[in-house]
């Protein structure tokens, strides 16, 4: 049996023989042909012409001539290294393979349209097909659910690197939409936002991701992808609904709780597994994502040196720059950088901060001084010979990003692309100054790339250390660490100068809370001091108010008073005299047909009204406000005379 390093061998070498992408589909054909490299090959393309030879043993072969360029001179007089096939021009021309079929499904509002075409066809053809098919112009058309990125009428399918079965949608908002409710509901679907709250399981950590309905299941994993650096093959799903069996679904009807849904999401162990092992992962078809898309995104793990790939340099092999030239935001070229850097050299790799430098700054030295770390510049340049060998062996060693990531905030940038060397050498010279932005710019190629350590002071930016290419993990780790020991000694100094001044600042602070609780204290004693006389002032008027609308009865009741009697007077007259409760007396004459309210009303004009007072009598003692106040004096036996005294009422 072929062991593992031998069987990642061969299955790079018959997928690039054979063009198959899908790792599944050729590891299941490899199975079946018992891991016989050539065997699988015949299997899948006709042994008409051509040759193929093996070195195993000097035995020819028949069959057609295709196989990866060795790798180096050396490994082509070396039956053991890299690869075991090598070209043999035929003498007799060489038959091409037959051309790939694809399927696809396309789905438009209520209808599926079963397509089936050539992979040399462009995507121009289906639409034509389609236009036939549902009767809509091709220019209204916008067909959606392809797994890689823009594609426009001229593309070849071929160069999608598609599986066999494919789903599409097609869109057409330049139309009117239908009558019917299921495909206006659809649309609204494609129109809303969905928010997935994605778990990074490794790492325990949450993305909040915004998706219109119209998105795909694929594009979530891709963005998930540059988020966590796990391609897009190698990613285990948890949480997708059992309705979204496609990658190529909308997120509109692939069943997701609207507006938010959670999934996790983890890395596959191992890209090269038995047929068994594939089978028991691929159960649910979202929990380990396919590798259409993502060709070449790990080829180190086939056993491909960085440098080439089947004799191909792998510059050629990059699907794009380390960073985009002229990005507007700085914070997406870092994402870039980032996922591209983990591409090429793995995923053990500094922690880069994704921001401006500006940023960067100020995560690195603004915060207090307990937190504060040094900033690493990482200047990265593809056309430098020690780039592959800076990146893979020691940047990417687990010592430099274990102290990297504990001392350090890791910010990148590509000098590559000339703007984009300008643009960092004018934010060099804004926050360095110039001498340091012109020893940048005096740096040759493959003195490339270079390491700025650099230490923030209060009134300017450091640079403490220019760490080249041209350099060993020993060494870069000494570096690293003899900065370190320079920062620690100005991070001391400035935790002390700190703390006192904290110290001074609660001082203040104190001083300044004591002064404010002794002004709220005199100002709640002012206000109370204010209520208190205002209070005196009100119960003062309303006691003024109530004696003048006293003294307006009184006098009203001293005016309604009949006249008094005079003592010649023919009539009978009851003669009263009154004491006060103070011991003064005063004495009226009264008729005696007169009736006791007479009586009370002289009382009360006097300042004693009846409700306040009681009018008692001596003998026998009596409480004469109880009597009926209509009868007359002669009734109640106040005739002709009697002293009365007045009591207040309890």
């Amino acid at each position: 049996m072929a062991s593992n390093m031998d069987r990642e061998m061969i299955l790079a070498d018959f997928q690039a023989c054979t063009g198959i992408e899908n790792i599944d589909e050729a590891i299941t054909l490899l199975e079946q042909n018992n891991w016989d490299l050539v065997a699988a090959i015949n299997g899948v393309i006709p042994q008409e012409n051509g040759i193929l030879q093996s070195e195993f043993g000097g035995e020819t072969l028949h069959g057609p001539a295709y196989g990866p360029t060795s790798h180096s001179t050396a490994a082509s007089s070396t039956p053991s290294s890299s690869s075991a096939f090598r070209h043999v021009v035929p003498s007799r021309q060489i038959v091409e393979r037959q051309p790939r079929m694809l399927d696809f499904r396309v789905e438009y509002r209520d209808r599926n349209v079963d397509v089936v075409l050539e992979d040399s066809s462009t995507v121009g053809d289906i639409k034509h097909i389609l236009e036939n098919e549902l009767q809509i112009p091709a220019s209204k058309m916008l067909l959606k659910g392809w797994k890689t990125g823009d594609v426009d009428d001229s593309t070849v399918l071929k160069s999608l690197h598609l599986p066999k079965n494919n789903s599409l949608y097609v869109l057409t908002p330049d139309l009117p939409p239908p009558s019917s409710s299921h495909s206006g509901a659809l649309q609204e679907s494609l129109n809303q936002n969905f928010m997935l709250i994605v778990t990074h399981r490794e790492v325990q950590r949450e993305y909040n991701l915004n998706f219109s309905g119209s998105s795909t299941i694929q594009e979530v994993k891709r963005n998930v992808y540059d988020l966590t650096s796990i391609p897009v093959r190698h990613q285990v799903w948890e949480g997708w609904p059992p309705s979204a069996t496609d990658d190529s679904m909308t997120l509109a009807v692939s069943g997701l709780t609207f507006p938010c849904h959670r999934l996790t999401v983890g890395r596959r162990s191992s890209p090269v597994q038995t047929r068994e092992q594939s089978e028991e992962q691929c159960t649910d078809v979202h929990m380990v994502s396919d590798s259409d898309g993502d060709d070449f995104e790990d080829a180190t793990e086939f056993g491909v040196d960085d440098g080439e790939m089947f004799g191909v340099a792998s510059s050629a092999l990059r699907k794009s720059p380390m960073m985009p030239e002229n990005a507007e935001n700085e914070g997406d070229a870092l994402l870039q950088f980032t996922a591209e850097f983990s591409s090429r050299y793995g995923d053990c790799h500094p922690v880069y901060f994704i921001g401006s430098l500006e940023a960067a700054f100020q995560e690195a030295f603004y915060g207090k001084a307990r937190d504060r770390k040094l900033l690493a510049i990482y200047l990265h340049h593809d056309e430098s010979v020690l780039t592959n060998v800076f990146c893979s062996q020691m940047l990417c060693a687990e010592s430099i990003v274990s102290y990297l990531s504990q001392n350090f905030i890791t910010w990148a940038w590509d000098m590559t692309k000339e703007a984009n060397r300008a643009r960092f050498l004018t934010m060099c010279t804004r926050h360095f100054g110039s001498v340091v932005a012109q020893t940048i710019r005096t740096q040759k190629t493959d003195q490339f790339p270079l390491f700025l350590i650099i230490m923030g002071k209060r009134s300017s930016n450091e640079v403490l250390n220019v760490i080249q290419g041209n350099t060993t993990v020993d060494e870069l780790m000494m570096r690293l660490m003899a900065a370190m020991e320079i920062f620690s000694a100005q991070q001391q100094e400035d935790i002390k100068d700190e703390d006192e001044r904290e110290a001074r600042e609660n001082v203040k602070r104190e001083q300044d809370e004591a002064y404010r609780i002794s002004l709220e204290a005199d100002r709640a004693k002012r206000e109370a001091q204010e209520r208190e006389m205002a209070e005196q002032f009100r119960l003062e008027q309303i006691r003024k108010e109530q004696e003048e609308e006293r003294e307006a009865i009184r006098l009203s009741l001293e005016q309604s008073l009949p006249p008094e009697p005079k003592e010649e007077s023919t009539e009978s007259v009851s003669k009263l005299r009154i004491r006060t409760p103070s011991g003064e007396f005063f004495e009226r004459r009264f008729l005696a047909s007169s009736k006791l309210q007479v009586v009370f009303d002289f009382v009360a004009s006097k300042g004693y009204p009846w409700e306040e007072y009681k009018l008692l009598g001596t003998f026998p003692r009596r409480d004469v406000t109880q009597l009926d106040p209509n009868k007359s004096l002669l009734e109640v036996k106040l005739y002709p005379q009697e002293t009365l005294f007045l009591e207040a009422k309890e």
